[in-house]
C-alpha cells in the first residue's frame, strides 16, 4: 500500500544529510515507495473548511549530486489526503508555526500527526519535564532578579540558558566566582522578552549527556554525548562527541515513569536527555539522534518508527 507522508519542517536546503534525523525518516519513507510531501509552517492555510498546504513532493535524495533533494514544483495539497504528517521543525518557534498547529488540529482525527499538535504547543522541552520534579535537577524559571540571586547563593555553580532555545545555543556555565554573572544576567534580562531558566550544575556532565529515543512511550535506543574539553555543552551541533552506550536500570525507570503520560498526550516520538540520573530535557518537537544510534548500536529507529505507524 502506497502511503502519503507529509513533513512540516525547516527548508530542505539547510538540512545536514550526514546527521539529520528528519532526512533519515524521509529516506525510510522513500525506501518504501511512499509519496513524501514537504511544506513549511507558513505554507499551511485554512480554505473553505479545508486545511491545505503549498507543498513539494520529494522524489528522491541523492547524496552525490547537488541539490541533494529532487523536488516537484509547488502543489496545493489538501492535507486530509495525507496518511501521516510529521512536525519536524526546530525551536524557537514563531506565531506562524503556532498557527499551523491550530490548523492541523482540524484534521487530526483523520490524519496521524507526529506529534499531536496541541501537545507540541503544551510541552516545551524545558518546561514539560518539570511535571516530574523528583527526576530533574533543581530548576528556576524566572525574570526576577531576587530569585536569580537567591538561586545562585544556594547552588553556587549554575547553568543559565534560554527557555526556548535548541542545540545548545545560548547555554552558559557560571561558577560561584564568575565576575561576568551580573553582566550576563543584564544581557539575558534585556534581550529575552520571555523567562529564562537556571539549573543547578551537574558535575556528571563530564561523563556525558545521554539522549534516549522513545517511540510510543518505550525506549528504543540511546547515545551518549561527551562535551569537548573546553565546553560544558554536549550537543553534537556545538562539538559534543557521540559514543556508544546502554540504557541503565535507573534510566529505564525514568522512561517507565514518564512513558504513560507521553502516550496519553499523543507524543509518539520523543527524545529525553539525562545527565547522571537527572532528567534535563524532554524533546517533543524534533528529537534527533537516529543516525548516531544506528552507527553505534545498529538500531534502525526510522524503520521502527514507520513500522509502528503503518
Amino acid at each position: 500500500m502506497t502511503l502519503n507522508i507529509g513533513f512540516q519542517m525547516d527548508p530542505v536546503e539547510g538540512l545536514n544529510l550526514e546527521d539529520d534525523t528528519t532526512v533519515t525518516i524521509i529516506e525510510e519513507c522513500l525506501l518504501r515507495n511512499y509519496n513524501v510531501w514537504h511544506f513549511l509552517p507558513r505554507d499551511v492555510s485554512y480554505v473553505n473548511g479545508e486545511v491545505i498546504a503549498y507543498s513539494k513532493i520529494i522524489f528522491d535524495i541523492n547524496r552525490n549530486i547537488k541539490p541533494f533533494f529532487r523536488l516537484s514544483d509547488l502543489i496545493s495539497k489538501n492535507l486530509r489526503e495525507l496518511d501521516i504528517i510529521f512536525l519536524r521543525q526546530d525551536p524557537p518557534f514563531d506565531m506562524s508555526y503556532i498557527t499551523s498547529t491550530y490548523l492541523l488540529e482540524y484534521i487530526e482525527e483523520e490524519v496521524t500527526i507526529i506529534n499531536r499538535p496541541s501537545e507540541v504547543r503544551n510541552a516545551p522541552e524545558k518546561l514539560f519535564l518539570n511535571r516530574w520534579k523528583s527526576l530533574t535537577p533543581e530548576t528556576l524559571i524566572t525574570k526576577s532578579l531576587s530569585e536569580i540571586n537567591a538561586f545562585r547563593k544556594k547552588h553556587k555553580n549554575i547553568i543559565l540558558k534560554p527557555l526556548y532555545g535548541n542545540g545548545g545555543n545560548g547555554i552558559f556555565f557560571l561558577d560561584n566566582n564568575d565576575k561576568n554573572f551580573n553582566s550576563l544576567i543584564e544581557v539575558f534580562l534585556g534581550s529575552h522578552p520571555e523567562h529564562f531558566i537556571m539549573q543547578e550544575y551537574l558535575p556528571d556532565i563530564k561523563l556525558g549527556d545521554k539522549r534516549i529515543i522513545l517511540i510510543n512511550g518505550k525506549p528504543e535506543g540511546a547515545i551518549n554525548r561527551i562535551p569537548s574539553e573546553n565546553d560544558i555543552r554536549a550537543n553534537l551541533h556545538v562539538g559534543g562527541k557521540a559514543t556508544r552506550t546502554n540504557i541503565s536500570n535507573k534510566e529505564m525507570e525514568i522512561c517507565e515513569h514518564i512513558g504513560p503520560e507521553l502516550i496519553k498526550r499523543g507524543l509518539i516520538l520523543v527524545g529525553i536527555d539525562i545527565i547522571g540520573n537527572k532528567l534535563t530535557e524532554i524533546n517533543v518537537t524534533s528529537p534527533t539522534g537516529f543516525r548516531e544510534i544506528k552507527k553505534f548500536s545498529n538500531i534502525n529507529l526510522a524503520k521502527k518508527l514507520i513500522d509502528s505507524l503503518t
